[in-house]
């Protein structure tokens, strides 16, 4: 049986990681490393992906943006720190952040606080508080943002 050369190997390897979901060249490289394979392999397979527009970290950064806003209600400042730990470099991160409108950040947070405070209205006011601003701050808004959140929604209740 002919041995396989270890370029090719790092192809596969980092081809097979990309088959579950888009990654980070920082996450497939260590990915590839964690596999044995040499930073000289690992390199020379990620820039052939990069050519073959297989590898894009502003099109991961993109993409990783916009589905955290969609399914987890994620603020801009979660998302950045999830770029970072995937080793997207902070360029990327600031080009990526930038495109997220402030205005449908506060919308995402305000429809957020709106189903909690839906789910809690029924309850005394401190602890409607304390439950739409402890969700808001878990999904990483900012306070001016959680502020005026809760302002617009015990005004209107």
């Amino acid at each position: 049986m002919q041995e396989v050369d270890s370029y090719s190997q790092a192809q596969v390897l980092a081809l097979n990681a990309l088959a579950p979901r888009a990654r980070s060249r920082a996450e497939l490289c260590q990915h590839l490393k964690k596999r044995g394979v040499s930073d000289l392999d690992a390199n020379a397979a990620l820039d052939n992906l990069e050519l073959q527009g297989l590898v894009n970290d502003l099109e991961f950064a993109r993409a990783w943006s916009e589905s955290r806003q969609r399914q987890k209600k994620l603020s801009k400042r979660v998302i950045a720190s999830e770029l970072r730990m995937k080793g997207v470099s902070q360029d990327i991160i600031d080009e990526t952040i930038a495109e997220i409108n402030d205005d449908a950040e506060y919308q995402m947070a305000l429809d957020l606080a709106t189903r909690k405070y839906q789910s809690c209205s029924h309850l005394d006011s401190d602890v409607i508080y304390r439950r739409v601003h402890s969700v808001l701050a878990r999904k990483g808004f900012d306070h001016s943002v959680t502020s005026q959140v809760l302002r617009e929604i015990l005004s209107s209740s």
